[in-house]
């Protein structure tokens, strides 16, 4: 297996390489990208130090996958490129996601659904990831029909440069190169990407029509994204409808079966999802679950997971595992 990481030197290409280690995944030549400005840098894996090069070099490399986590007009330009080599692209940008040519999985739900023809899979938001698990265990019984999410999501999200906006304000250190168009420090924005005209912003929309493709086309989304001072992971209060009668019992019982997700839900001892839990880890956690009194068929629940890692680094690794596992690569 010949490995290409394109941003590697970004939160979640760093990310990569520690799920990478942590799961032992076998790598004969490990290959990591970056701008210009980071060409020649040298990042440590396994004990090795490895030069990072730039996209021009990569090219001129044999390479059997490759993950992009280097924003979209990246993905844009050169997954083809690459692509045309015969190498497959796992792409974490929001480019492909949408394109019909392209599946976008979350291993959990979808992995069956690739073949050895996919020479690109996109891999879904970070908030959608977690939701769609959520959902697609407790769908087959019950037949979700209608989502309300409100999301609250780390700075990591946005960046190096979140974090330090965040770190900056704290320290009241005066920066003029900021992540956010206000204050995050001892303040929530509910203004997560660009706005668009019908006053919902992309990453809302995001998670409305990923939802419906890796899921259920039929299914209704609506969301309100808001970025909150967070350092760990994000969070999500999730208001789900079904068609079928529900029983509470079952729903524990379907979510506590299901791989990938974690029941933690025992309110009387203080203990439910939050990030500073999810930190670091693989995990969905769910808690907060309980039926909605003002409306049949419909509960809540809160949902936890560590954006960089489940929510990006993490799935897109499990493709790649798969696509080893099945030996399409």
């Amino acid at each position: 297996m010949r490995l290409a990481i394109v941003g590697a030197t970004g939160l979640v290409g760093r990310a990569m390489l520690e799920v990478l280690s942590e799961r032992d995944f076998p790598v004969n030549e490990l290959i990591l990208v970056a701008s210009k400005k980071s060409k020649g840098e040298k990042i440590v894996y396994k004990g090795k130090e490895k030069t990072i090069i730039t996209l021009p070099e990569l090219i001129n490399k044999n390479v059997d996958t490759a993950l992009f986590s280097a924003g979209s007009e990246i993905s844009k330009e050169w997954a083809p490129k690459l692509i045309k080599k015969g190498c497959r692209v796992v792409d974490n940008s929001s480019f492909w996601r949408m394109d019909n040519r392209y599946k976008l999985i979350v291993p959990e739900v979808n992995s069956s659904i690739i073949t050895k023809k996919d020479f690109l899979i996109a891999n879904p938001n970070c908030s959608t990831i977690p939701l769609v698990m959520v959902l697609h265990a407790l769908h087959k019984k019950f037949q979700v029909s209608r989502v309300i999410v409100s999301t609250y999501q780390s700075v990591t999200g946005t960046g190096k440069k979140g974090i330090d906006q965040l770190n900056n304000e704290e320290k009241n250190i005066q920066k003029n190169e900021k992540a956010y168009p206000h204050s995050i420090y001892r303040n929530i924005i509910p203004h997560c990407d660009a706005f668009n005209e019908d006053g919902y912003t992309k990453e809302e929309m995001k998670l409305t029509n990923e939802t419906k493709k890796i899921l259920d086309k039929n299914i209704e989304v609506t969301a309100t994204a808001v970025r909150v001072p967070v350092i760990g992971g994000h969070s999500e209060s999730v208001n789900i409808t079904f068609k079928k009668s529900i029983k509470l019992s079952l729903i524990y019982k379907l979510l506590r079966s299901y791989k990938g997700i974690v029941v933690q839900d025992e309110v009387l001892k203080n203990n439910y999802p939050m990030p500073v839990f999810a930190k670091n880890k693989d995990e969905v956690f769910v808690g907060r679950i309980r039926k909605d009194f003002s409306l049949e068929k419909t509960i809540n629940l809160w949902i936890c997971s560590d954006n960089l890692r489940k929510g990006a680094a993490t799935n897109a690794i499990q493709i790649v595992e798969h696509l080893v596992k099945n030996k399409f690569v």
